[in-house]
C-alpha cells in the first residue's frame, strides 16, 4: 500500500465564521493543533482510510452530523496540553442543527436536548448554578474539559448508525494518549458505554467519576444526586490543577 496522502494524516481544521463546505474528511486542510503529532500514527493505519471512505459515502447519500467542519471540534477547542477533564459521550446527536463536535453540547438557538437538560439540573443541584438559556458547552472545552464522543459522526435520525466503523479505535487512542499524561486527569464516565473505557485507564494516577447516563431513561437511577461537578473540582484542586468554572 502506498503512503497515505497528507490530508489523510491530519485532523481537519474547523473554519470559524464560515458555513461548512461539502468537503469530506479526506479533503480537509492542514490543522493547527498539538494533537497532530500524538495521533499522527493513527491517521496512517488502514482503518483510518476505510473509516473516512465510509463517512464520505454516507455524506454522499444521507444527511450526516455533525457538519464536516465540526467533526474534530473537541480536539481544536481543547488542546492536548490543556486537558484536565475528559467527559466521554457516545455518538453525536442525530437531529438537525444539534451536533457540533462536543459531546452533549448544542449551539444556540438549538434548545438543549433531554440529556443536557438533566446535566443542567444536576449542575444546579450540585453547585447552585442556574440552568443556562443555551446549550453550548464550549466554555467548558476551553478550560480543559475534553468533551469527546466515542463515535464522531452519525446518520441523521439513526442513533448508533456509525458505530463499529473505526471511530472507536481512533477515540480509544485519544483516551490512551490522555491516560499517558504524567499529571492527574479526571475521567467522567456516564453510562455503561463510557464505563467500558475504564480498562484503558491507569486509575492509580487518574481520577474516575462514574454515574448512570443523564438520559431520561437512566438519570433517576443514580445520575441525579451524584454531584459530579463538585467531585471533579475537588479532585482537580487536590491534584493542584485548579478548578473548572462550570457556569455558562
Amino acid at each position: 500500500m502506498g503512503e497515505a496522502a497528507p490530508s489523510e494524516r491530519t485532523i481537519p481544521e474547523p473554519l470559524p465564521g464560515r458555513p461548512p463546505a461539502r468537503r469530506t474528511p479526506l479533503e480537509t486542510p492542514m490543522p493547527k493543533t498539538d494533537w497532530n503529532p500524538i495521533l499522527k500514527s493513527e491517521l496512517t493505519k488502514p482503518y483510518w482510510a476505510e473509516l473516512q471512505q465510509f463517512v464520505r459515502n454516507e455524506r454522499q447519500h444521507h444527511a450526516v452530523y455533525p457538519p464536516d467542519a465540526d467533526v474534530f471540534a473537541a480536539l481544536h477547542l481543547t488542546p492536548f496540553a490543556s486537558v484536565r477533564v475528559v467527559v466521554l459521550g457516545q455518538d453525536p446527536y442525530h437531529g438537525p442543527g444539534q451536533a457540533h463536535g462536543l459531546c452533549f453540547s448544542v449551539r444556540p438557538p438549538t434548545p438543549p436536548p433531554p440529556s443536557l437538560v438533566n446535566i443542567f439540573k444536576e449542575l444546579e443541584s450540585d453547585l447552585g448554578i442556574a440552568r443556562p438559556a443555551h446549550g453550548s458547552l464550549e466554555s467548558w472545552a476551553r478550560q480543559g474539559v475534553l468533551l469527546l464522543n466515542t463515535t464522531l459522526t452519525v446518520r441523521a435520525h439513526q442513533a448508533a448508525s456509525h458505530r463499529n466503523q473505526g471511530w472507536e479505535i481512533f477515540t480509544d487512542a485519544i483516551v490512551q494518549a490522555v491516560d499517558a499524561k504524567p499529571e492527574p486527569v479526571v475521567f467522567v464516565l456516564w453510562g455503561s458505554a463510557a464505563r467500558k473505557k475504564k480498562a484503558l485507564l491507569d486509575r492509580r494516577r487518574h481520577i474516575v467519576v462514574e454515574a448512570p447516563h443523564p438520559s431520561p431513561l437512566s438519570a433517576h437511577r443514580g445520575f441525579f444526586g451524584s454531584r459530579p461537578f463538585s467531585t471533579i473540582n475537588a479532585a482537580l484542586e487536590t491534584a493542584g490543577r485548579g478548578s473548572i468554572d462550570w457556569s455558562l
